[in-house]
């Protein structure tokens, strides 16, 4: 009979373990007011609940233009770079190539760099930038545009650069910030994208999303 009491036990504890390894790590949802105020603008700095990322125009390393259409339904991740960046932009777009290879199968993940120098970041710039770093088309879209647009995404979407200046018309400072979007628009991390547990643990919670 104790045998078989204890036998029942550690039955109950190894399905209790498996469970509890199966269960899916509920991911936060990220607003305005989670972030450094700094990178947020000020029109935010109060918003606690509900906020997704805006629609955006913006032009690929092909001339293609590239809108929310593109990423409809699709997990992605964002970073805010300039090509000539010497300090942290290359350890950064190292690091989206190693995440864009683990998901390379996996047609729900996608990546969304934008230039913060977008005046000195031409298609022809983008295009040599994404062959040298091995960007695949199909799953990153390394882009330009409009300046103040893409200053307005940073402030008030993404949450990754700092004002500097006259209201963005003016050069601004990105952050290191890989910003991971779900399919609902909602932002659902923020990993230091030269870290590299921060990429292990971004590799780790697009997996969640996943599934």
């Amino acid at each position: 009979m104790r045998f078989n009491i204890s036998y029942s036990v550690f039955i109950v504890l190894v399905v209790c373990f498996v469970a509890s390894c199966n269960q899916t790590k509920e991911l936060p949802i990220y607003n305005p007011s989670d972030f450094n105020p700094e990178l947020v603008d000020v029109s935010l700095h109060n918003t606690i609940k509900n906020h997704t990322v805006a629609d955006f125009e913006l032009i690929n390393q092909n001339g293609e233009t590239i809108t929310q259409d593109h990423y409809k339904d699709k997990i992605y991740v964002v970073d805010f770079f300039f090509t000539s960046c010497p300090t942290i932009c290359p350890i950064m777009t190292t690091n989206m190539v190693e995440i864009q290879n683990e998901f390379l199968e996996n047609y729900e993940i996608m990546f969304l760099s934008l230039s913060v120098t977008p005046d000195i970041d031409s298609v022809a710039i983008l295009r040599k930038y994404a062959t040298e770093k091995g960007v695949i088309d199909s799953k990153w879209n390394i882009t330009t545009g409009n300046k103040k647009h893409i200053y307005e995404l940073a402030r008030k979407s993404y949450f990754a650069v700092v004002e500097q200046g006259d209201g963005g018309l003016q050069d601004f400072i990105h952050t290191p910030n890989f910003i991971l979007v779900d399919k609902k628009k909602q932002i659902r991390g923020i990993y230091d994208g030269t870290n590299n547990k921060e990429i292990e643990r971004l590799i780790h919670e697009l997996h969640i999303l996943t599934n």
